[in-house]
């Protein structure tokens, strides 16, 4: 193969993130590469909750048809926006290595920090995560609905109308826009735990390729490993968009693991932890373990609360 087509969504951060992925690529394996970006249904609907419209798997359905379909030969994925379920003819070939995986505190006030908020201050955000670890951290404070690309939550922070006084957005996305100075605060995971895959890239083939065996030269195995552990813990718990769960592993001295998770009710008023070491060649077990002792210990209410009212 001397030419491969990447399939991406069309937003600013997609065609970033897919450009840092086809310049490894030529660079790896000597190829040439092409971009086809694509408009998801995520994309077009844009202002609509993504629970009340399907969930996060509308951001990575266009693209995987490009795949089936022959249009292109690899799709580049935010781990993130990747549904529990994969479809059964593609496979997640290759994961580079992580990026900062903490949220990020864009604030209008210069130096702002999410613990320093006044009272009552305003934080936008589009996603039920963070929305709920809000709400357990800082009770006082009034979280917003915000959905849209970056660059327009962004704009929507300097806007006096919405009145915001900050948002929450992804370090990593932040930085492969070359925005990282205005992030005020990367925010410590102990106070708002990460969603599962975030800063994290997958490439994605059709099943059988022999692409698949060759973007092993761009694949990072402790990302890999950390990702298993925070996707099983998603799987086992059937999550999605609506959910308010979140896991973070990382990798520790002597081929360890450590895997942070949570499920917690959109209000914030319950919220269930586990915490998990393992071996690395043992991810998805910890990521196993965690949701059975998150589910043990009032989860399994708070997901049977979650899905009776959907």
């Amino acid at each position: 193969m001397t030419r491969v087509r990447i399939a991406t969504r069309g937003s600013a951060l997609a065609l970033a993130q897919s450009g840092m992925v086809a310049r490894a690529l030529e660079g790896a394996l000597g190829v040439t590469t092409e971009l086809v970006p694509l408009v998801t249904s995520g994309d077009k609907l844009a202002d609509a909750s993504l629970a009340e419209v399907g969930g996060k798997g509308l951001f990575v359905k266009e693209v995987e048809e490009a795949l089936l379909e022959g249009r292109a030969d690899l799709a580049v994925h935010s781990a993130k926006d990747l549904p529990a379920q994969g479809h059964p003819g593609l496979v997640l070939a290759a994961f580079p290595p992580r990026a900062d995986p903490r949220d990020a505190l864009v604030a209008r006030a210069p130096g702002a920090k999410l613990l320093e908020l006044p009272e009552g201050a305003r934080v936008g955000t589009g996603s039920a995560r963070r929305a709920s670890q809000l709400r357990a951290l800082r009770p006082d404070l009034r979280v917003v609905p915000l959905r849209g690309n970056v660059d327009t939550r962004l704009r929507r922070l300097l806007e006096a109308e919405r009145g915001l006084d900050a948002v929450l957005l992804a370090c990593a996305g932040l930085e492969r826009l070359g925005r990282a100075a205005e992030i005020h605060e990367r925010i410590d995971p102990a106070q708002v735990l990460p969603a599962v895959g975030q800063g994290v890239l997958a490439l994605q083939t059709r099943a059988g390729d022999a692409l698949a065996e060759a973007l092993r030269a761009l694949d990072d195995a402790p990302t890999r490993a950390c990702l298993a552990a925070e996707r099983a813990f998603l799987v086992a718990l059937g999550g999605d968009c609506n959910v308010p769960l979140a896991a973070f592993a990382e990798p520790e001295a002597g081929g360890g693991l450590r895997l942070r998770a949570l499920v917690a009710s959109p209000d914030g008023a319950a919220l269930v932890r586990s915490e998990q070491r393992g071996r690395v060649a043992d991810a998805e077990a910890a990521g196993r373990r965690a949701a059975d002792e998150v589910c043990a210990r009032g989860g399994a209410e708070i997901l049977a609360a979650l899905r009776g009212s959907s």
